[in-house]
């Protein structure tokens, strides 16, 4: 840091990265500028002058150049005490409008949510009505959803005729990524579709999640459970034709804890009871509306994309956002130079000095 001292300090460039606290005080320097100037006008009338006839001065023409320099440099000297007046006061003026130099800080803070995938790799979803076929497309789209989630942890459950835990609730997204990769068909050897299973999996798992860093309290630990927001995204293409436990039982059971439940019905929809491929809705409404989210149904490959890209804008965990504010005064470094000038004056009014630039 420059001493006090330094001009420096009057530069353009330093005023550029000052912020005043106080910016009308400046305002006021114009307006002593102006009493300073009223006061030598009037002053100037009622100055008394004592004229001397010194008669003819005999002296070389050098000497009488350097007297008149002399007089001349003495004449300019009056407007000292006025100047340092209106530099002190000026100066002062600008302690009083506060210059600082403020730095901030953004940081933004998020929780983040719990999501569970539940992703149908019954032989169904070999289906190619959605290119280059329902699972993979599926896949896909699941994946560019991970990759757009920041702060979530992220699960994945499998069904088909059985429902397995293939990825607990994690961060690792290239982890969970490289899951979804391998998704095949011939994961899961029983056939049907257990989505009654496969949602009581998801719950599961994020009942039994772990608790929050050691330093909480348990009450503090209970709190941020329950602010943490739960939400199961179920994609098949199928009624439910197999598992233990009933769809509609499990939906309310996710509901008792708070799970928010969107399901996704994937291929075409029910044309005639004939086509075994195509897609029976109703029990994934149900599941949607007694779970409290949504259903969506995709037909194709940019629909799916579409519904993930709707499911992630309403499921947003909130983002605290603080402000960190450095800031760094320097009116102190003004108000010494309006010390200093005002000092000056009072040494050119009350001494010697001033007698003679008066004269």
């Amino acid at each position: 840091m420059k001493p006090w001292y330094s001009l420096h300090w009057f530069s353009p460039s330093q005023w550029q990265q000052f912020k005043l606290a106080h910016p009308l005080a400046l305002w006021l320097i114009p307006t002593v500028l102006l009493l300073i100037a009223i006061r030598y006008y009037l002053s100037r009338k009622s100055r008394q002058r004592l004229k001397m006839s010194l008669g003819q001065i005999s002296a070389e023409p050098g000497s009488w150049m350097g007297l008149q320099s002399v007089q001349s440099l003495l004449s300019l000297g009056r407007y000292l005490l006025p100047l340092s007046m209106f530099l002190g006061t000026a100066c002062l003026l600008i302690a009083l409008a506060r210059p600082q130099i403020i730095r901030e800080l953004r940081e933004e803070q998020s929780e983040g949510i719990d999501i569970m995938l539940a992703m149908d790799v019954s032989v169904s979803m070999s289906e190619s009505d959605i290119l280059p076929t329902r699972l993979a497309a599926a896949r896909r789209v699941a994946q560019a959803f991970v990759k757009g989630r920041r702060n979530d942890r992220i699960g994945l459950v499998i069904f088909a005729g059985e429902a397995f835990s293939l990825c607990p609730l994690t961060t690792d997204y290239n982890l969970l990524n490289q899951y979804l990769n391998d998704l095949n068909d011939r994961m899961i050897r029983t056939s049907g579709t257990a989505i009654g299973d496969a949602l009581a999996r998801c719950i599961n798992r994020m009942r039994d999640r772990p608790a929050s860093p050691s330093d909480t309290t348990q009450a503090e630990t209970e709190q941020w459970k329950s602010e943490r927001s739960k939400v199961i995204i179920l994609l098949s293409d199928g009624d439910n034709t197999a598992g233990n436990l009933d769809p509609i039982t499990a939906a309310s059971l996710a509901k008792a804890f708070n799970i928010k439940v969107y399901t996704i019905a994937v291929g075409r929809p029910v044309a005639s009871a004939s086509e075994a491929s195509t897609v029976d809705e109703g029990v994934l409404k149900k599941i949607a509306t007694i779970g409290k989210g949504s259903f969506f149904r995709a037909v194709d490959s940019g629909r799916l994309k579409t519904v993930f890209a709707q499911i992630s804008q309403l499921e947003k965990a909130p983002v605290r956002v603080r402000v960190y504010e450095d800031i760094q005064d320097y009116y102190r470094i003004y108000m010494y130079w309006g010390i200093t000038f005002l000092l000056g004056a009072l040494l050119l009014k009350n001494t010697i000095f001033g007698n003679v630039l008066e004269d």
